[in-house]
């Protein structure tokens, strides 16, 4: 299981984070996605790395703005 962290911005709520949410998990070898809206911080859980491309196309595809990397240590 690999771990990424990413920066979205532009949620606002429950309902952001589940567009974002559905869209992620729909990439190949998602397990799990943790939205944070209040930071913007996502977390999601693969099963083998992601490129970054599509991370980024399903976050527009959600409606929000795809910021990049982050890191997972609080």
């Amino acid at each position: 299981m690999i771990e990424h962290g990413y920066t979205v911005s532009g949620m606002s709520c429950g309902h952001c984070a589940q567009s974002v949410t559905e869209e992620l998990t729909g990439l190949r070898g998602v397990t799990e996605v943790e939205v944070d809206v209040a930071t913007g911080r996502v977390v999601v859980r693969a099963d083998s790395p992601l490129a970054e491309v599509d991370v980024r196309a399903a976050v527009e595809e959600a409606g929000f703005s795809y910021e990049g990397t982050a890191s997972l240590v609080s």
